[in-house]
Order: structure tokens, then C-alpha cells, then sequence
């Protein structure tokens, strides 16, 4: 999508019914409203009393990624950098994954209705928290930052259509389960169209001509090594806290994932009016793929070492 855009960037601009804009907020919705006819509101309760286990988890995601993230600031020396920054923020203060996280979980055999729990409790506290955490860095700058507007779109394009798809979940749950990979097509089809019509956009601005390789470089091992002592810390938390191996491995998947899903999303809503839209994506990006490659091989070493016991 990223070199289609660069080869042809022309239809990010078009702004008739049809416009990419348009197709992207009502795929995003539907995407939302498919995931709540998924959801089984019966099997997400089931990890609601394990509060320590939630609180650690939710502290790391929307607490300790930021502030690792916000003692980096004061580094920041140009107009550059503090993009850069500011895209590795965006990053840092985004909900976990749902899908992939409660699938690692399970094949390391940990709690998984306690990650169901977790990773939905993430994406719904993300509509709020998120644009707060951005808020305070951006409110200052070129573009103005509305922090109730953005709260309303958030609210309309994610949270009321998951509220609308668990309303339906009785009536149409079994027809979303029996359809998931034609859904799961629908939902990787709208995100890839949400990556190709950011960075056109960025592409036709010529955001990266003054953002080079280096500096893409630069956010590629940021991202890693802050996946790295998020993972550490939380490892350490999770044993000061003496979890059962069950709850670890969950605030571990859950506690260090974040969502793709949900950044393509909040880039369009946040940075919609920006040019510089594309490159608020490409960390999420790069993690998003490398949480999936480390994980995994996390997921099926535990799996091994629990069936071994």
C-alpha cells in the first residue's frame, strides 16, 4: 500500500461520494459492528474479578508506554525530531490488539477469559485516553486539537457500533462466527485502504522528502526497544505481584501488544487535516509487526515448556 501510494498518489486527493475518506468512515464503522458481534459479552465477564491482573495490564498500556516515551522528550531538537516523536506518542498511547492478543494468549495456555477482558476493556478505554495523551502534546501546535469533537467521532465510529454489534450479538453472533475470515478480510481490505490513503496524502505534501531513511531507521529501533523494557518491566511486575504463569503470560501478550486496528483508525480521526498523516502510522506499522513475529515465538516456547511439565 505504501508503494502504491507512492506510485500513485492522485486518488487520496479525490473528494467526490466515493472519495477513499468516505469508503474508510463507513468501513471503519462496520468494522467496529462486526467486532461486537463477535464479542460474547457471557465469555468476556468471565475475567472481570481478577482486578490485579487488569490493573497491571491497563497501567502499562496506557501508563508506562507513554511516560518511557515522554522521558525522550526532552532530546527532541528540531521541527523533524519532534514529529518523529510525536509518532512514536501516538504509538505509545494506543489501546492493545483484541484478536491477536487473546490467540497468543491461548496457544501459551494462559487466562484466556481474562484476555478477552483485558483486550476489550483496552479498546474501549482507548477512545477516551488516547486523544487525552495526544491532546497535551499538540494542542499548542499549527493544527487545533478539539478534544471533545474528536471524543464524538471516536464515540461514533468505534464505541457505538461495538454497542450496536453486542445488542445484536444473540440474533447475529453465530452468523458473524460462521463468517469471521470473510470478516477478517473486510477488516485487513478497510485498514489497508486507510495506510494507502494516509501516506498519498503524505506522499503528495512531500512530508518524505524531508524525513529520510535514517530517520525511519531511527523510529524502527525506537519502537523495538521500547517493546523490549515495556516487556522487561512488566515481566518484573508481574512477578512482584506473584502471578499465577496463566496470568503472566496474559498481562505479558496484552500488557506490550498495541492495536493496528485501532491506530489506522485514530490517525484518520486525530490527523485527518494533516499532511504529515502517513507518518503517524509507520510505528504502528513496524510494531504491529514485529509484536506478531516476537510474540508468537514467545507464545509457542511457553506452550512447549507448560506441555513439558
Amino acid at each position: 500500500m505504501i508503494i502504491l501510494a507512492w506510485a500513485y498518489p492522485t486518488l487520496g486527493n479525490y473528494q467526490g461520494t466515493w472519495s477513499l475518506d468516505n469508503i474508510t468512515s463507513i468501513g471503519i464503522s462496520f468494522i467496529f459492528f462486526f467486532y461486537g458481534l463477535k464479542l460474547s459479552p457471557k465469555q468476556m465477564m468471565k475475567g472481570v474479578s481478577n482486578y490485579r491482573l487488569h490493573l497491571a495490564t491497563q497501567l502499562t498500556t496506557f501508563v508506562l508506554f507513554p511516560l518511557l516515551v515522554i522521558m525522550t522528550r526532552p532530546f527532541i531538537s528540531s521541527p523533524n525530531s519532534e514529529l518523529i516523536w510525536l509518532s512514536i506518542f501516538f504509538l505509545a498511547a494506543l489501546p492493545s490488539t483484541v484478536s491477536s492478543s487473546v490467540v497468543m494468549v491461548s496457544i501459551a495456555r494462559g487466562n484466556v477469559p481474562a484476555a478477552i477482558f483485558n483486550a476489550s476493556l483496552s479498546g474501549i478505554l482507548g477512545i477516551f485516553i488516547t486523544p487525552f495523551w495526544m491532546g497535551l502534546f499538540m494542542s499548542g501546535g499549527d493544527t487545533p486539537f478539539d478534544f471533545y469533537s474528536i471524543l464524538i467521532k471516536l464515540f461514533v465510529s468505534i464505541l457505538l457500533p461495538v454497542i450496536m454489534g453486542l445488542l445484536l450479538n444473540k440474533a447475529l453472533g453465530g452468523w458473524a462466527k460462521k463468517h469471521s475470515s470473510k470478516l477478517t478480510l473486510f477488516d485487513k481490505t478497510i485498514i489497508l485502504t486507510i495506510v494507502y490513503n494516509s501516506f498519498s496524502k503524505s506522499f503528495l505534501s512531500g512530508l518524505f522528502t524531508s524525513i529520510g531513511v535514517m530517520d525511519l531507521l531511527l523510529i524502527g529501533v525506537a519502537v523495538m526497544i521500547l517493546f523490549g523494557i515495556t516487556y522487561f518491566i512488566l515481566d518484573k511486575i508481574s512477578t512482584l505481584f506473584q502471578f499465577k504463569e496463566e496470568d503472566k503470560i496474559t498481562a505479558l501478550f496484552c500488557g506490550s501488544k498495541k492495536s493496528l486496528v485501532h491506530g489506522s483508525v485514530m490517525a484518520k480521526v486525530l490527523f485527518g487535516n494533516m499532511a504529515s498523516q502517513g507518518i503517524f502510522l509507520v510505528p504502528v506499522m513496524i510494531y504491529h509487526a514485529m509484536q506478531l513475529i516476537v510474540i508468537s515465538f514467545i507464545a509457542q516456547r511457553k506452550a512447549k515448556r507448560l506441555g513439558d511439565k
